[in-house]
């Protein structure tokens, strides 16, 4: 990386913005501040002595000024389903590479669809799900699978202590829920499917001190979408735990509250993968803590590592994909605590 290249943070006022943008600025980064909000982006850019550029989706103009002598931008404003397409055609414009942290799977599956081709022609880097949902799967399936060119199974187990959902998680959420008709979204038999009936209940073996937990099965996340992307699983299975689905779908659940001097909240998280192929069993799991602001390491280390060449491929990837998968964990020490049983 440069010193000093400039990074346009789309939503850089919102709750993972923020988090984003102040690792950008640890980093060596110079944040580009962008968003819908001008009054928003205001209150940002004299709190940090940073350059404002407000823009809008519906604006392909105001998204080119936004991104002007910029060499990345990290779209971090849902839903996606609305900012995505707009602010990744934005960047193919620019020419500079594209990185999302959305949670939402048919905006991830979109990208996919619609950009592949082109971002490919363009020599463009495009990167969805950059964030805790997503992308930290990706790479943990990834690690695990270490050697192996397929396996029969993924699961991704979620162990969160609670989720308190952003403003910008309950909007996306809601858009994601009315996208696939109030049903979820299932990977298996080598495909996504629809279902609508009552997801199941079980246990699943936490490694300790968190131990087994009861979890909801199917429950919808991007990584169905992220690793069928680039690795040949036929059945991608993922859960979450009861406590945390139930603080998520209640209205009464508050908005994360910071407890120390980064903005973090008092969360903790354990993310548990599995992949088997035939008997043997491969196991990778992840520690920390606030999956929000776990999201900044994730997506300010890619755009690292597309500035400075250490990517696999171009156009549209998942992390697992583009990025050397147990180096990248390795380099998140700081926020993670990584065990890889391969």
């Amino acid at each position: 990386m440069e010193p000093g290249q400039t990074v346009a943070v789309f939503g850089a006022y919102g709750h993972t913005g923020r988090f984003v943008v102040a690792r950008l600025r640890e980093r060596g980064f110079v944040p580009v501040l962008s968003g819908r909000d001008a009054d928003k982006l205001r209150i940002l850019a004299s709190e940090s002595g940073l350059d404002a550029r407000p823009a809008s989706v519906d604006d392909p103009a105001s998204l080119d000024r936004a991104l002007a002598d910029a060499s990345a931008v990290i779209n971090c404003a849902g839903p996606f389903a609305t900012t995505a397409v707009p602010v990744i055609e934005a960047a193919l414009r620019t020419g500079i590479p594209y990185v999302d942290v959305a949670a939402e799977i048919e905006a991830n599956t979109d990208t996919f669809t619609r950009f592949a081709d082109r971002a490919r022609a363009a020599g463009v880097v495009v990167v969805p799900a950059m964030a805790f949902y997503g992308g930290l799967g990706d790479l943990l399936a990834t690690a695990a699978m270490g050697d192996w060119t397929a396996a029969d199974e993924a699961h991704i187990a979620y162990g969160l202590s609670s989720w308190h959902p952003t403003a910008g998680t309950r909007t996306a959420g809601a858009v994601s829920r009315q996208r696939r008709g109030g049903g979820r979204i299932v990977y298996t038999n080598g495909r996504l499917e629809s279902r609508h009936d009552d997801p199941p209940t079980l246990q699943w073996p936490f490694p300790g001190p968190m131990g087994p937990r009861a979890v909801i099965g199917e429950f919808t996340m991007a990584d169905v979408v992220t690793i069928p992307s680039h690795l040949s699983i036929p059945e991608v299975r993922t859960y979450m735990t009861v406590e945390a689905a139930r603080d998520v779908a209640s209205p009464d659940t508050p908005a994360p509250a910071a407890v120390d001097a980064h903005g973090r909240s008092a969360q903790t998280f354990l993310v548990d993968v599995v992949v088997r192929s035939g008997d043997t069993e491969r196991r990778a799991t992840a520690r920390g803590r606030d999956i929000y602001a776990v999201t900044a390491p994730l997506a300010v280390e890619a755009v690292d590592r597309i500035l400075t060449g250490r990517t696999r491929t171009t156009g549209v990837a998942s992390a697992g994909k583009i990025f050397d998968a147990p180096d990248f964990l390795r380099t998140l020490s700081p926020h993670i605590t990584l065990d890889l049983h391969v």
